[in-house]
């Protein structure tokens, strides 16, 4: 059985992945304080939050009193000490940056209580890579989300070779319920499941788009129309971010040294001239329009 029961989460980032988890815990009945450095985006979450209850009010799918409960449940800081100090869990959702996270582990494990679970919600990162910056690695694990959170039921959780069976099973509690559908890695593995999937075919496109064969409207009709896709893996890129694409594919190119990894040409340069998809309102497709 687990040794005890979650009841405090925070959450460390609250750009889109962040919120959205935070918002999903909120409305599962936990209470959540969701943090970041940058005031402007912790403006602009809350904003999000403020907007969300009551469109789900009015369409019928939330009461008022469920709104006003789940809003009471959430706040916002940007004092990480303050955000983690009583946290039960914490999931962190900020950049795929090891060595950001590497040091946000270990400050987190100098702030939170000592039964604290820290879940990282990396989309590659394996939690063996931080584990070993806190005094509790049984109790580091993946939890990784899907885009967007609040609508994607899968989460995958990765219980690695220093993971206790007692951190999987609250872990997995939690997603459940918060209606998450849970799946655990017995092991880990780069890119985990659905990446590792989804990759091969965003690799594939985005060669045959540097070749010249296809242009990335027809590539993801194709893939939508003949593969029964909900979107094309350019769609998808702009929707999970082409500089989080570029940030994964440079840490693994520098990581291994093998040219496979190393970021596709159109990658490196949507990267540079910021065209990181929905959230700088252009990728691959014009979002300003």
């Amino acid at each position: 059985m687990a040794s005890f029961a979650v009841k405090n989460i925070c959450i460390i980032g609250a750009g889109n992945m962040g919120h959205q988890i935070a918002l999903s815990a909120a409305l599962a009945g936990y209470k959540v304080v969701c943090t970041d450095i940058n005031q402007e985006i912790l403006k602009q979450a809350e904003n999000f939050v403020d907007t969300y209850l009551p469109q789900r009010v009015t369409k019928g799918k939330l009461t008022e009193d469920e709104s006003k409960a789940a809003r009471a449940r959430v706040s916002f800081t940007s004092d990480l000490k303050e955000a983690a100090q009583d946290a039960d869990l914490v999931i962190e959702a900020v950049i795929e940056k090891l060595e950001l996270k590497r040091k946000i582990f270990a400050d987190l494990d100098k702030i939170c209580p000592p039964h604290a679970i820290l879940a990282t919600n990396s989309s590659y990162i394996v939690s063996s890579k931080i584990a070993d910056v806190t005094g509790r690695p049984d109790k580091v694990c993946n939890m990784h989300f899907f885009n967007p959170a609040l609508v994607m039921k899968l989460v995958e959780v990765v219980k690695g070779p220093h993971v206790s069976d007692d951190t999987v099973e609250i872990v997995m509690e939690v997603c459940k319920k918060m209606g998450k559908v849970p799946v655990m890695l017995q092991k880990e593995i780069y890119g985990f499941l659905v990446n590792r999937i989804v990759s091969a075919i965003k690799n594939e496109a985005l060669y045959i788009y540097d070749m010249g064969v296809a242009t990335p409207e027809d590539i993801d009709t194709a893939v939508v129309h003949a593969l029964g896709h909900p979107m094309g893996p350019f769609r998808l890129l702009d929707l999970t971010g082409v500089d989080l694409t570029y940030y994964i594919s440079t840490e693994r190119y520098q990581e291994t040294g093998d040219p496979k990894y190393k970021p596709s040409p159109i990658i490196v340069e949507k990267f540079i001239k910021k065209e990181w998809g929905r959230k700088t309102g252009k990728g691959f497709y014009d979002y300003c329009k």
